[in-house]
């Protein structure tokens, strides 16, 4: 006979307090500052999804989840309805497709690429308000960044240095979090979903450069809603596998050399120290990116002889050999020459010309990366020598897009309306834009799902170089 739910949480303190968490999300009140966070991983994530909608990866995924002809409400964004589980496999796939979606600067991964497309993808569920919404994700976000934070040293950074990608492990709890708050699952529900969540855990740092890992954000958000649909249904799942022995890290992080941090709910919120990319690439590589940018019209027309670029190590760990666009965006040494080159880094800019610029693959030799330990990775220093003799530097302590050097609304709607715009045009761009910042107003949901059902026109093949990024 399985344990009594109630009996196995009393002996998992770490399993409790998670479900409580959950338990308590449609009663919660969230701070001003929490709420306007979650609309602007709201509004970022859309434009993401948006100008993705014909990126490689997502095309099969599409096409495959179209193939099942599974009934469903759940919205797949411009195209179609299915069951949730695939409309959040797809959305969540788009979400993560140009890795230019937000990110957690203590480790925890993509949370929004995951925890929104689980929350729309159950927009449909009877009952369902824009607070509940608001409340589901917020909970799921929070879920994944006390589960995979503690910087360097801490969960998701420990796991990325063995090779697994924390918003594949810890994506799964995020979004089977979202998704027992819609479906307003009881305490024993919540437990065996995320028990289910965590015996599922799965994705590899080989990925990157590769399909898989933007599917690793729609596969984490389908096995989330799939985790508490299953414990609804009265799946029994074990319920101690986040606690530090026996458990989920004990089984990845054999030697158990990692800062596990407290689940300290109620102390902080993670998403206020979220993290939005003004480039679209790995975020390993844009404090480098910034300072290739700054110095790229001191050197313009100059000869080069060398540059050294000192990076946090954590750079060295997903850098690839840059052989097709998408492997580009997880290459420091590429992101560096398309930098010092003028490239302003958006979307359109991560392409087969690029590749083939002469310009920028005669300076891929002469680049040096340095991982420097205990360098955070919002900091970077840059030295460009040139063929006179002269040495140009730049160093930045914190990276345009970290919390402490925010995108502002401002900057996101650009982003946005770049990314957008070339899809569904401008008047639609600013209706999304609208909704979106009024998303608590009874009756946004209902605006907004319908801006996102359908687009004008045949399908594009890729976004257009309108594409545009924050701040320069």
């Amino acid at each position: 006979m399985p344990m009594n739910p109630d009996s196995a949480l009393r002996a998992s303190p770490r399993g409790r307090a998670l479900v409580d968490f959950i338990a308590g999300a449609r009663g919660r009140s969230f701070p001003l500052a929490v709420l306007d966070e979650a609309k602007r991983a709201l509004l970022d994530i859309l434009g993401v999804s948006i100008g993705a909608v014909d990126e490689a990866p997502v095309v099969p995924v599409r096409r495959v989840a179209a193939s099942w002809n599974a009934g469903g409400d759940a919205l797949v964004f411009l195209g179609g309805r299915t069951t949730p589980a695939l409309a959040a496999l797809v959305n969540g796939t788009m979400a993560h497709a140009m890795d230019y979606d937000d990110s957690h600067p203590n480790g925890a991964g993509h949370p929004s690429a995951v925890c929104w497309p689980t929350a729309l993808a159950l927009a449909q569920t009877p009952g369902t308000s824009e607070a509940t919404i608001l409340a589901a994700f917020l909970t799921g976000s929070e879920v994944m960044g006390k589960l995979g934070g503690g910087g360097m040293p801490g969960v998701g950074r420990t796991l990325q240095r063995r090779g697994f990608h924390p918003t594949s492990i810890f994506g799964r709890a995020g979004a089977a979090a979202v998704a027992s708050v819609m479906l307003d699952l009881t305490e024993g529900e919540i437990a065996n979903a995320l028990g289910v969540a965590a015996t599922t855990a799965a994705g590899l740092v080989g990925s990157f450069g590769t399909h898989g890992k933007p599917f690793h954000a729609g596969k984490a958000a389908m096995d989330g809603i799939l985790a508490a649909q299953l414990a609804q249904s009265g799946f029994i799942a074990a319920s101690h596998l986040y606690e530090l022995d026996g458990g989920l890290l004990n089984a990845l992080i054999q030697d158990s050399r990692v800062e596990v941090p407290p689940l300290d709910f109620g102390e902080r919120w993670e998403i206020l120290g979220n993290g939005f990319k003004p480039y679209a690439s790995c975020r390993a590589t844009h404090a480098s990116i910034q300072l290739a940018r700054e110095l790229a019209p001191a050197v313009a027309g100059r000869k080069i002889a060398r540059v050294h670029a000192r990076v946090h190590p954590h750079a060295l760990v997903t850098e690839i050999d840059a052989r097709t666009p998408l492997e580009a965006k997880f290459s420091t040494r590429f992101c560096i020459a398309l930098g010092l080159r003028g490239y302003r880094l958006v979307a359109s800019d991560f392409s087969d010309a690029a590749l083939r610029d002469p310009a920028v693959a005669g300076l891929l030799p002469l680049i040096e990366l340095e991982a420097v330990p205990g360098q955070h990775n919002y900091t970077a220093y840059l030295d460009v020598h040139l063929d006179t003799g002269e040495c140009l530097h730049a160093g930045v302590e914190r990276c345009l897009g970290h919390p402490d050097n925010p995108l502002t609304w401002d900057d996101l709607r650009v982003k946005f309306e770049g990314l957008v715009e070339p899809v569904l045009g401008a008047a639609s761009a600013a209706a999304i834009y609208r909704e979106v910042r009024d998303f608590e107003r009874p009756g946004a949901l209902q605006g907004l799902m319908g801006m996102l059902a359908d687009r004008p026109g045949k399908a594009r093949a890729a976004v257009s170089s309108r594409g545009r990024a924050g701040r320069s």
